[in-house]
């Protein structure tokens, strides 16, 4: 084991005051962060030595500095240290003071009419519903400047977001999140502080009246007396695809340019570890169009946003999700060939940067954001939030467990976020005594599939660059990759319990915690042949039940990543895994297992559901145990689609009767995908896709992520080690009948054309981050709402007063059985696109369903 850090915590450092604050500068649309295949390659940006009395990185010129809120003390990690800077506009900080530049105060969000864009016609003001992204083509130019609130909705509806918690008028808290506010946030937060002071206020009523509640598209599929599993994942493809996305003015949704599929019940976004699975289904029914979709509105996400979010929902973008994109990348070019690497490089090098940032400064012992150095100097990942405060979707059950745990509710916070972000929400894998919430600890871990993801992450890049001709920086990512590997089979392997167990980095040692996730590394050709071969020894003694694998050996914790329940994502890299080291008879016996079980509740309830009960040898039509925060779902996305991939490669496992397969006796010989994809060359007709130009909703000026340095709490600080650059320059319309011109200074990084381009060095994108000062691990969260953030079509030359944010919406029902059902004003896409792609949103259609109640 390595041993535990030994520097001093910087709980001890004094605070700096407010008049050391820094003078930041005056707030302006931002370039997107992804590097694109221009012709001069990202320098690398300088990496401040990190100490913590270093003085504040050099700033662009500012605008006079806001006089500071001396109500929240500035964070510091020293008594000479320069203090935190505010977050950039659209997020809240994590800690510290929440001044701004004195630049003109803009009029409150919301406080404007809405401009709606038409194709043929004026900007004009009102709710009338516009095409989506593919159709918004002008000849006369760009769109009118629009904006977006990224802030989440416990920000934008500040007090009222609380009450509405606080009094449980939705009996699943994620509808608060979801719901869209008929008015502008600032009006309806006047309205609301006048009507509570009345007697006979009624918050329920208020809510019903204010609120249009997200449309849920229940599983309404119902199969006939004849009908095979098969036929039911194909038909749910259609329930759980949804079309390119319209805004709706002041919604938290994400708009997206291309066609998706949600996972189903009260996930009703896209998300995104979720999806790779789901992707499998897509890949195995050859609906080719709609896997390419989605993985070019994850790029498209990148692209805006500088990562994928947890979820396409503005309370998502604080946090990401194990990166999957690269796998999800691999799956295309299963069929696309090598044309998808060379298309999707310069989000797969965003996406690096993102998980990456930090990584030159940060100190052994150390910690910043999502990296973590070891005292040795290894260098790893964990999981993070950029924000401390309670989850949207969570609100009153986070302030609850916050209470409970004696611990700084920032400190709680922080890791219920993180937690989030691990795909596992929640498992006693998080949990300092294993079986209680409140003492979830997730940002001390270095969990197994994450560190896994990114040395994945860096063998694509490699082999991207290698594709590019650029050969130093591909021998470069795959010596990263392999020092990654090398760490994973040093690090997380716990020779004790014969697997690989997430590690403690605070404590210096595993936890010990044997879950399904120790077969990952098997997933990812990670493991050496001694630890596969003790892994699937282990695997079969402890984690194998009646129905597959539980995700761990813990029961009776209340938690639903645990026994006796079992997850699709599990089962899938087990196999897959297991077959990819030669134990082809465990693998299949898993196989056997799994599709008994999903099969057979299917046979009793007729729907497929998120997660199983494999511990009991009695199928219940009902699934998996509870425990969690949310009831079973039924759809379900990543079920569906590894069910299909299973049944294809166990036919005989799928019971004849059912599933009616004449060839279900023999099992087949092809591997699960992706199988080398590095081989699969790209036709004409996937060269001739790829030179289409994409649906785009960028340039869209809007900072990434917020800029929150963080200290560890054991060690020195590290600031991040992205340098700052100019935004760009406004875009030039093209002449009618020709796709825009990208930015000069920004390409679109959606211009997914395989066409030679001089490649870079490989160095890390150049982001639209500044180096900041650290600030301490687990600072205390702002309680001053910041500024929303403005996503325009062009940077103005003037600042332009923000607005509220959009996107879409439906009906939902109230505890109280009342319909809330109102259309919500739509707006225009927040930028011109610059071409409509023959493949966007002509795969499949959206089915329409009943409404489902909010007791999901």
């Amino acid at each position: 084991m390595l041993p535990a850090p030994t520097s001093a915590t910087p709980e001890a450092a004094p605070q700096a005051t407010p008049a050391q604050a820094p003078a930041m500068p005056a707030a302006q649309p931002q370039p997107t962060v992804p590097a694109s295949n221009a012709t001069t390659p990202p320098s690398p940006a300088p990496s401040p030595a990190p100490a913590t009395d270093q003085a504040a990185p050099p700033q662009p010129a500012a605008a006079p500095a806001a006089t500071p809120d001396t109500n929240t003390p500035p964070a510091s990690t020293g008594t000479s240290g320069p203090t935190t800077p505010p977050a950039p506009a659209g997020m809240p900080a994590a800690g510290g003071s929440d001044h701004t530049d004195a630049a003109p105060p803009p009029p409150a969000p919301g406080t404007e009419p809405v401009q709606t864009v038409h194709k043929d016609g004026p900007a004009s003001t009102g709710s009338s519903p516009v095409p989506p992204a593919d159709a918004l083509m002008s000849d006369a130019g760009a769109p009118a400047a629009l904006v977006q609130d990224l802030r989440p909705p416990s920000v934008v509806l500040d007090g009222l977001f609380q009450a509405i918690g606080e009094a449980h008028i939705y009996t699943d808290a994620k509808t608060a999140a979801d719901a869209i506010p008929d008015e502008a946030p600032a009006d309806l937060l006047a309205e609301y502080n006048v009507a509570k002071q009345r007697p006979d206020f009624s918050l329920k009523d208020f809510v019903a009246r204010h609120f249009t509640l997200p449309e849920r598209k229940t599983v309404s599929y119902q199969r006939t007396p004849d009908e095979n599993v098969r036929d039911y994942i194909n038909g749910m493809w259609e329930v759980l695809s949804r079309p390119p996305d319209m805004q709706v003015a002041y919604s938290s949704q994400l708009p997206l340019p291309y066609t998706y599929v949600v996972p189903g019940g009260r996930f009703s976004e896209l998300y995104y570890w979720d999806s790779y699975f789901t992707m499998i289904g897509l890949y195995e029914n050859q609906k080719i169009d709609l896997m390419r979709d989605m993985v070019r509105d994850m790029a498209s996400m990148i692209d805006r946003y500088g990562h994928i979010p947890n979820g396409s929902r503005t309370y998502y973008l604080s946090r990401s999700q194990v990166p999957f994109f690269s796998l999800m990348v691999d799956l295309l070019a299963m069929h696309d060939g090598q044309v998808a690497y060379t298309t999707f490089l310069p989000e797969l090098q965003a996406e690096y940067d993102y998980w990456m940032d930090g990584q030159d400064s940060v100190p052994p012992g150390g910690a910043y954001r999502h990296v973590v150095r070891l005292p040795d100097g290894t260098l790893m990942n964990r999981h993070w939030d950029d924000l401390d405060t309670p989850r949207d979707e969570s609100y009153p059950q986070d302030i609850a467990t916050a209470a409970q745990s004696g611990r700084p509710k920032g400190e709680v916070y922080r890791d219920l976020r993180a937690g989030s972000e691990t795909g596992w929400d929640f498992s006693s894998r998080w949990l300092a005594d294993g079986h209680t919430l409140s003492t979830i600890h997730t940002t001390d871990l270095l969990t197994v599939e994450l560190n896994c993801m990114i040395p994945h992450l860096e063998q694509t890049l490699a082999h991207a660059y290698d594709l590019k001709g650029n050969k130093d920086a591909a021998a470069r990512y795959n010596r990263l990759a392999q020092e990654r590997i090398d760490a994973v089979q040093r690090i997380l392997w716990d020779e004790r319990r014969a697997a690989f167990i997430d590690y403690d980095w605070k404590k210096g040692e595993s936890t010990s915690i044997l879950s399904g996730a120790a077969v990952v590394p098997l997933f990812m050709q990670m493991a050496t042949p001694e630890q596969a071969k003790a892994v699937s020894e282990t695997v079969r003694k402890n984690l194998l039940k009646v129905g597959g694998l539980i995700a761990t050996e813990r029961s009776g914790s209340g938690q639903q990543w645990d026994s006796p329940n079992g997850w699709a994502p599990l089962q899938w890299m087990a196999v897959k895994g297991l077959n990819q080291y030669g134990y082809d008879e465990l693998a299949s016996d898993i196989a056997a297992r799994w599709m008994g079980r999903v099969i057979g509740t299917y046979e009793k309830s007729g729907v497929l559901l998120e997660k199983y009960d494999v511990v009991n040898p009695f199928i219940s039509p009902k699934g998996g145990k509870g425990g969690g925060e949310y009831p079973m779902q039924i759809g379900f996305g990543w079920t569906n689609g590894t069910l299909l991939g299973l049944m294809n490669r166990y036919p005989q496992n799928t019971r004849v009767v059912l599933d009616r397969n004449p060839a279900a006796d023999q099992p087949s010989p092809q591997p699960l995908p992706p199988m080398n994809p590095y081989g699969v060359q790209s036709d004409n007709d996937a060269l001739s896709r790829y030179s289409q130009p994409t649906v785009t909703l960028t340039p869209r000026p809007v900072a990434p992520t917020p800029i929150l340095p963080q200290m560890s709490t054991v060690g020195a600080s590290a600031p991040s080690s992205a340098t700052q650059i100019p935004p760009a320059a406004p875009a030039v319309n093209a002449p009618s009948g020709t796709p825009p011109a990208a930015p000069a200074t920004a390409a679109s990084t959606e211009q997914h054309v395989d066409t030679p381009s001089p490649a870079t060095d490989g160095q890390p994108a150049q982001s639209t981050q500044a180096a900041q000062p650290p600030e301490a691990d687990h600072a205390p969260a702002t309680e001053t709402p910041p500024a929303p953030a403005s996503a325009e079509t062009k940077p103005p030359e003037t600042p332009v007063p923000p607005a509220t944010g959009e996107t879409q919406g439906g009906n939902e029902t109230h505890d109280s059985g009342t319909p809330a059902t109102k259309d919500a004003p739509a707006i225009a896409q927040p930028a011109q696109p610059t071409a409509t792609d023959t493949h966007a949103g002509t795969t499949d259609k959206t089915a329409t369903g009943e409404n489902q109640s909010a007791t999901h």
